[in-house]
């Protein structure tokens, strides 16, 4: 025992500097970052990580004392953490995404977008085309309990009122702003899922919106209300249908990576396109909640035409200017 004791003592005499800068330079780490070291002091910290490891694996190989082995484990999986781990405040985390992962993924699934929103056009114009020819369709597009009184039937005046309502209280405000949040990232995250099969079901889910929306289109334009109808629809519509339009294009992504994995494992290629498209996705469930804020606030407030239109356009300006001036920062990236 005493000739293990003294084994130790020789042991860590040699070494316990090196552990002890170490041990210091991860404590300034766990509670500053690693901004906080100089430029020797980060070129120094992976050399005493490994050195440490060094030291770790010999005194276990000569059986030293336990208590200093529990030292040398407790102190290497700090430092690998303070070496390989990711240290962010939450603040540069949310920045990051902000600022350039979820511009870099717009532009990334900018094909896969543009082919969501062919497929979201050509269910709207085919809706509008076919319910003009006849009004009766209407009904084969939109869902009973969606349509409500805004129908064929329903007269001028009543589907006129309907685009102005602004009878409600604030508190039901924020509940109806709640529940089209929760009620759209849930058929978002849908979309995401149906990628799994092959991507179809995304599709036909696309064209069923476009047939719904078109036949509303088709509906307000027959009374002389479409100018209207698009102003009611587009401040909080621009910003949820590009989230619809997202975790469409994730879903496709998904199934492209099933479909064509390239030299790649099915398995494997899934992984990584579904981590990168979940990028998307984030960013999406985050939209259906301005959208929704808007639907339930702004656009139930404001009646005016020009303030509808002007929030409208300004959102789809913000849409289009974002994805192609963030993000491309290579020091950020």
């Amino acid at each position: 025992m005493a000739e293990v004791r003294l084994r130790s003592y020789e042991f860590r005499s040699e070494r316990e500097a090196a552990w002890q800068r170490l041990e210091s330079l991860v404590d300034r780490v766990e509670k500053k970052g690693l901004r906080c070291l100089g430029e020797e002091e980060l070129l120094a910290l992976p050399q005493l990580y490994r050195h440490a490891l060094s030291s770790l694996s010999v005194a276990r190989a000569i059986s030293l004392d336990r208590n200093l082995l529990l030292y040398l484990e407790g102190l290497t999986q700090r430092a690998y953490l303070a070496v390989y781990g990711v240290r962010r405040h939450l603040r540069e985390t949310i920045a990051a995404f902000f600022l350039t992962s979820f511009p870099q993924a717009l532009r990334r699934y900018g094909r896969h977008i543009a082919v969501a929103t062919f497929a979201l056009l050509v269910g709207t114009i085919a809706g509008f085309v076919l319910t003009t020819q006849d009004q009766d369709r209407f009904y084969a597009f939109v869902p009973g309990d969606y349509a409500g009184d805004r129908g064929p039937l329903a007269s001028t005046a009543s589907l006129r009122e309907a685009l102005y309502d602004t009878d409600h209280e604030s508190g039901g405000l924020a509940a109806f702003a709640s529940y089209l949040f929760t009620h759209n990232a849930r058929v978002g995250m849908m979309c995401f899922a149906l990628g799994f099969i092959v991507g179809i079901p995304v599709f036909l889910l696309l064209t069923t919106t476009g047939l719904l929306l078109g036949a509303f289109w088709a509906l307000y334009a027959s009374r002389g209300l479409s100018m209207e109808f698009w102003a009611w629809l587009s401040p909080h519509g621009v910003t949820e249908l590009l989230a619809v339009l997202l975790c469409s294009a994730a879903g496709l992504a998904i199934a492209q990576s099933l479909v064509f994995p390239g030299r790649q494992t099915r398995l494997r290629n899934l992984a990584r396109r579904g981590r990168d498209a979940g990028v998307l996705v984030l960013g999406a469930v985050l939209m259906f909640l301005v959208a929704g804020l808007i639907e339930g606030i702004f656009r139930q407030t404001v009646t005016s035409i020009p303030a509808r239109w002007a929030l409208a356009a300004s959102t789809a300006a913000f849409w289009i200017w974002y994805p192609l001036v963030l993000g491309r920062d290579r020091k950020a990236s």
